[in-house]
C-alpha cells in the first residue's frame, strides 16, 4: 500500500462532479469543445466586474511594508472591518417586519472581531468544523446537498448526517427534527442551494432556529446553525435571501466571493459569527486558531486588500437569470420536470427514468455532460450548471430532446 486506505477508498468513490468535469476534458479533446455541452461544474463563466481589475491594479501598485507578509490569523483588521460594515448594512437595509429590531441590535454589536478571513467558503467550513467538532459528532444537512460536505466533516472526525427536504427542496422541519440526535453539533444549510438553487424562507429559518434552540436545551449542548452562502448575491425575480442571524443566535455564516465576483481560483472568503452567540469569544479564539493550524495560516493577503475597494460590486446577475430562463423554457418544452431555481446557477430536473446515472450516461453519449442527482443525495434527478455561454444551452437542446425521446 502506498497511500492511506481511507484516501484510496475515497478516490474510488470520488465526486461525480469531478468525474464528469474530467470526462468533459476528454470529450472536448476528441470532438472539439464547441461540440461538447458541458454543464458539469459550477465554474463561473462571467468575467469579474470591471471594478475588480481596477482594484487589483491599485493594490498591486502599493508598496507598503509587509503588504504581502503575515497578518493576524483572522486577517487584516481594516479588511475585517470592511466586511463587518457590509454585513451591518445588509442587516439594517434588507431586513423588514418583526425581525427589524433584532437585526438592528445584531448590526450594532457586530464588529471586525466577529470576522475571520478564510481561503474561500470551503476553507471557512473546515475552520468551523475543526473548531466545533469532537470525534464522532454529527453535522446535519438537508439533502440534496453539496457532496464535499461529507469530506469536510470527516476531515475533523465528524460524521455527516442527512435529512430529506420537501418535494420543492425547501426545508422539511419534521424530518430535520427526527434526524437530530445527542451527537448533533452543527446544522448546516446552503441557501441559495447547490444543487437545487432553492432559497430557504425567513419563516422556515425562524422555525429551524426554534427547533435548534429546543434541541440544544434538551441535550444540554449548543447545536450551531452554519449557513454556507457563496451564492447569496445570485438571486432572481427580486427574491430575498434572509439572514440567519436574526433567526437563531447560535449561528455562523461561511461565504466566499467565488461566485458573486467570479473569483473561484483566488480562494477568498470569510466567516462571520453572530454577535449574540453564547460563546462568542471562544468561537473567535477557536476559529482564529483553526484557521492557522489547518495550514491556511490566513487568507491571501492581496485578495484581502482588494475587497474593501469592491463595495457593492458583483458580476452581471441578470446574465445568469437570462441563462436560467433559456434553459428552463427549452427543457420545459421537451417535457422535463423541474423546480425553477430562484437562485444560484443550477437546475436540478427530475430524470425521466428512475436510474439517474443511466440517464446521465445517455446524455453523455450525445455529448451533454450533467451530474447524477445520486451524487448529491438526490437520486432520480440530475444537476445542470448553467454558468456557461448562452449558445451552449441553446445548441444542447436537440441532444436533450433526443435523449428524452429515447426514454419517453
Amino acid at each position: 500500500m502506498t497511500i492511506a486506505s481511507k484516501i484510496e477508498q475515497t478516490i474510488s468513490k470520488s465526486s461525480w462532479i469531478r468525474k464528469m468535469f474530467e470526462e468533459g476534458t476528454r470529450l472536448k479533446a476528441k470532438h472539439g469543445s464547441e461540440n461538447v455541452f458541458d454543464f458539469s461544474i459550477g465554474n463561473p463563466n462571467l468575467p469579474p466586474p470591471e471594478a475588480f481589475q481596477s482594484a487589483l491594479e491599485t493594490v498591486a501598485a502599493q508598496k507598503e511594508r509587509w503588504a504581502h507578509g503575515y497578518m493576524a490569523n483572522s486577517g487584516f483588521e481594516f479588511v475585517r472591518e470592511s466586511v463587518a460594515e457590509k454585513i451591518r448594512n445588509d442587516l439594517t437595509e434588507n431586513i423588514s417586519g418583526e425581525q427589524t429590531d433584532a437585526a438592528k441590535e445584531i448590526a450594532k454589536n457586530l464588529t471586525a472581531d466577529d470576522i475571520v478571513m478564510t481561503c474561500g467558503a470551503a476553507g471557512g467550513l473546515n475552520v468551523v468544523f475543526k473548531a466545533l467538532l469532537n470525534p464522532g459528532e454529527e453535522v446535519l444537512v438537508s439533502r440534496p446537498f453539496f457532496v464535499e460536505y461529507t469530506f469536510y466533516a470527516d476531515n475533523h472526525g465528524g460524521v455527516l448526517k442527512t435529512a430529506p427536504s420537501k418535494e420543492d427542496f425547501t426545508l422539511d422541519l419534521d424530518e430535520i427534527e427526527k434526524a437530530i440526535t445527542p451527537k448533533t453539533r452543527v446544522m448546516l444549510i446552503n441557501s441559495p442551494n447547490n444543487p437545487t438553487g432553492q432559497i430557504y424562507s425567513e419563516s422556515s429559518l425562524k422555525a429551524l432556529g426554534r427547533l435548534l434552540e429546543q434541541k440544544s436545551a434538551e441535550y444540554g449542548a449548543v447545536i450551531y446553525l452554519v449557513s454556507d452562502e457563496p451564492y447569496r448575491k445570485i438571486v432572481f425575480d427580486d427574491t430575498d435571501v434572509p439572514s440567519v442571524f436574526p433567526c437563531y443566535n447560535q449561528s455562523i455564516v461561511a461565504t466566499s466571493h467565488s461566485k458573486d465576483l467570479s473569483l473561484p481560483g483566488e480562494r477568498i472568503g470569510y466567516l462571520a459569527i453572530n454577535p449574540k452567540a453564547a460563546y462568542r469569544d471562544k468561537l473567535r479564539q477557536a476559529m482564529a486558531l483553526t484557521n492557522r493550524i489547518l495550514g491556511f495560516v490566513n487568507a491571501p493577503a492581496m485578495m484581502q486588500r482588494v475587497l474593501p475597494l469592491l463595495k457593492g460590486a458583483s458580476v452581471d446577475i441578470d446574465a445568469y437569470r437570462r441563462k436560467r430562463d433559456i434553459f428552463c423554457e427549452g427543457l420545459a418544452k421537451l417535457g422535463y420536470s423541474f423546480t425553477t431555481p430562484p437562485g444560484a446557477f443550477y437546475l436540478f430536473p427530475r430524470s425521466p427514468i428512475e436510474d439517474d446515472v443511466k440517464f446521465v450516461q445517455a446524455l453523455q453519449e450525445e455529448l451533454v455532460l450533467a451530474v447524477p442527482g445520486s451524487g448529491f443525495g438526490g437520486p432520480g434527478h440530475f444537476r445542470l450548471a448553467f454558468c456557461v455561454e448562452d449558445e451552449t444551452i441553446i445548441k444542447s437542446m436537440p441532444a436533450f430532446k433526443k435523449v428524452m425521446d429515447r426514454f419517453s
